[in-house]
């Protein structure tokens, strides 16, 4: 099959971009046509996420080929506001470019950050005088309400954390932990009814939260750790869903012993 886009010496970002313009063009694809921002926005999340599966996994040709995927996305979403006039993508790389360096006044600038964590605070700094100064913006507005609820809990954390609003070292808030646990064990054993089961699931999402602190705390992202997690038991479950196959059975047939077995098996055969 031909090669759709340009060949030569064309720059890869180029090809991408000729690539892009061919299915949105007149006789390109119908479904590519179609798309708007909002509806690739889903598509963008999704391709970010399986991303993040590929990292996490350190399968290198994995992450080669969703980066891909992902500055596609990213790639046709510029293109569709090209289109309308609004901005390409030369636009977005030098608006990137110029918020980088002045970000970044400790390498472009007379400022002294010889720490990640004096870094940091610089940023925040001048992320907060670009929306307007202090007194017009909470330093928690710029996190996305979209955004999955562990990973919006570890940013609100660290940003309030900034703030100074927050323990003085792990034991505090591994303390905060059992107390919140022990406040959830109260409610859950509640007397059965809908406002019980409210202040269960309130004081739940409260022990979330203090585990994400937790995990801040530890130098520990809780999203990346618990996909990691639900990777490995996705791992040992197969091992046992493929163990009772090889012994004629349904995974849902074999008796709860036997289940327990196959998962210390697991444990040792696949991690």
């Amino acid at each position: 099959m031909a090669d759709p886009v340009k060949t030569g010496p064309s720059r890869s970002i180029e090809r991408l971009e000729a690539l892009i313009e061919t299915l949105r063009g007149e006789n390109g694809c119908p479904w590519d046509k179609k798309q708007t921002p909002e509806t690739m926005a889903r598509y963008l999340v999704e391709e970010v996420y399986e991303l993040v599966d590929a990292i996490i996994s350190k399968d290198a040709d994995a992450v080669c080929e969703e980066a891909g995927d992902v500055l596609f996305q990213l790639l046709f979403v510029i293109n569709l506001f090209s289109e309308s006039g609004t901005f390409g993508l030369m636009d977005v790389v030098e608006k990137n470019v110029e918020k980088m360096i002045r970000r970044h006044p400790h390498v472009f600038g007379d400022v002294t950050a010889k720490t990640p964590e004096k870094v940091s605070q610089n940023w925040d700094k001048i992320k907060l005088e670009e929306k307007g100064g202090a007194g017009r913006h909470s330093v928690l507005s710029s996190i996305p309400q979209s955004l999955p609820a562990l990973l919006r809990a570890s940013m609100v954390s660290e940003r309030a954390a900034k703030t100074g609003f927050d323990w003085d070292d792990i034991s505090g808030v591994m303390a905060k932990t059992m107390e919140e646990w022990g406040e959830f064990s109260t409610e859950v054993n509640h007397p059965e009814g809908e406002s019980g089961s409210d202040r269960a699931a309130m004081e739940f999402g409260d022990i979330l939260f203090s585990m994400v602190n937790v995990a801040r705390f530890a130098r520990i992202h809780p999203e990346t750790a618990l996909i990691r997690s639900i990777h490995k038991f996705e791992k040992r479950f197969h091992y046992m869903e493929e163990k009772a196959i090889e012994a004629g059975l349904d995974i849902d047939s074999l008796p709860l012993r036997e289940m327990h077995n196959l998962w210390d098996e697991a444990k040792n055969k696949v991690g």
